[in-house]
């Protein structure tokens, strides 16, 4: 561990008193860590993550108003810093699949242990990523399912791209959300309908959709 005293900025959400402030407890406890904000539903979580830009958010898959899901994809979309991890008390291989390829820094059981919680926030705010040993053989089915019924897997910008589109946005606009010029961005609208075997736009989110790739 280093012994400088720069400490990591964390927040939780989660709808359950209890385990949140267990949650609280234990992060409080932590040397390495400061607890900036607590959340008790998704859309306090965002407002809280655009108002203490934490390090580190760990937010509960399921919540009201706007689940963990819709806040990563907010933290996205509005280019914030902040890195999610999500906790969920369940086991599902297909849900593991959907958090980490949207872009969660880890994906953890709320039965995990309290260190193993704390050092999974650390590590996250490092650069580095992080899934419950638990889920590891559920994925590892999941990548091999999707791998046989989506045909090639989209890179993270063409993912992007192809979100983008389906939201309404010209190829101009979604230049400008990437910094990318419009040749880049028609180029990897290309790669993407080749990948998905479409030859136009309606087309490619309407495939997305059927694969899970776009809402």
């Amino acid at each position: 561990m280093t012994t400088h005293t720069e400490q990591v900025t964390v927040l939780i959400a989660d709808d359950h008193p209890v385990f949140r402030s267990g949650l609280a407890w234990m992060i409080s406890g932590r040397d390495e860590l400061d607890l900036v904000a607590e959340a008790e539903s998704g859309d306090a979580a965002l407002e809280a993550i655009r108002e203490h830009a934490p390090q580190v958010a760990v937010v509960d898959l399921k919540m009201p108003d706007l689940d963990g899901l819709g806040i990563l994809d907010a933290v996205k979309r509005e280019g914030l810093e902040t890195k999610v991890v999500m906790l969920t008390g369940y086991a599902s291989g297909e849900k593991a699949y959907e958090v980490m390829a949207a872009g969660a820094a880890a994906y953890i059981s709320k039965t995990s242990e309290p260190a193993e919680v704390c050092e999974t926030i650390v590590t996250v705010a490092s650069g580095g990523t992080y899934l419950s040993p638990e889920f590891h053989g559920p994925l590892a089915d999941q990548i091999q399912q999707h791998s046989k019924d989506s045909g090639p897997v989209l890179s993270a910008r063409e993912h992007q791209v192809l979100r983008l589109i389906a939201d309404g946005n010209s190829v101009a606009e979604i230049g400008k959300r990437l910094e990318l010029s419009g040749a880049t961005v028609k180029t990897h609208l290309q790669h993407t309908y080749r990948k998905l075997g479409v030859s136009d736009r309606a087309a490619a989110v309407a495939a997305g959709m059927r694969r899970g790739l776009v809402e």
